[in-house]
């Protein structure tokens, strides 16, 4: 069931301004959050350094100061900058609906998310590579299939998904007719009470809310 959402409705649900879970979404592993240390460190140093030997002989110390700033905070707005971006790949599409189906399959696979050469015992370079479990769960409703929602595998929180059960999720296209879908959002499965999703686009007490409004 695909019911378009009213004018007005999509930004309520999707934020042009990265909320709390997206922020923690884009903080990224420890490795990111290294390199994001390592940017703001070395770009704040330099730009600052350069600055203090400019302020007073030259027009562009400023410059360099409020650069240096920006780099020191560079921690804070790195993550809110890489939200804002993911939130605008679904805020652009002219057409949005909000969808009630089922799970019609899902199934594990084993992704590699990082490779590195590292060295051993013997001091031999080899091939490491960091992998992931990964659950897929494919969507459908009475129409037939919709598409796919992949995440993380957590067996705590996600081995009582079940094939069969009601799944809610926003469906974006190009069409009004929605015909071709361009994107699906993060899914919620309200007899489970959960919420699945590789990025929390949505806003979800307010998806919540506007699905008790308008499933009936």
């Amino acid at each position: 069931m695909l019911l378009p959402l009213r004018p007005g409705e999509l930004p309520r649900l999707i934020p042009a301004v990265a909320t709390g879970p997206q922020f923690n979404a884009c903080t990224g592993n420890p490795r990111k959050v290294l390199q994001r240390v390592l940017i703001t460190v070395i770009g704040a140093v330099i730009t600052l350094l350069i600055s203090q030997t400019l302020l007073f002989s030259s027009q562009f110390g400023p410059v360099f100061l409020v650069v240096g700033v920006v780099f020191a905070l560079y921690l804070l707005w790195g993550p809110i900058l890489e939200a804002g971006q993911k939130n605008a790949t679904l805020r652009r599409y002219p057409a949005a609906a909000l969808f009630e189906g089922e799970i019609a399959d899902l199934y594990t696979r084993e992704i590699v998310e990082d490779r590195r050469e590292q060295a051993n015992n013997s001091g031999r370079l080899e091939l490491v590579e960091n992998r992931r479990t990964w659950l897929t769960l494919e969507l459908e409703d009475e129409q037939g299939y919709l598409g796919k929602v992949r995440f993380p595998f957590d067996k705590k929180k996600h081995q009582k998904i079940r094939a069969g059960m009601v799944v809610r999720v926003l469906v974006l296209s190009e069409r009004k007719d929605f015909s071709q879908v361009g994107a699906i959002s993060d899914a919620w499965l309200p007899q489970l009470k959960l919420w699945v999703g590789e990025y929390p686009f949505l806003l979800r007490p307010a998806f919540e809310e506007l699905c008790l409004k308008r499933f009936r």
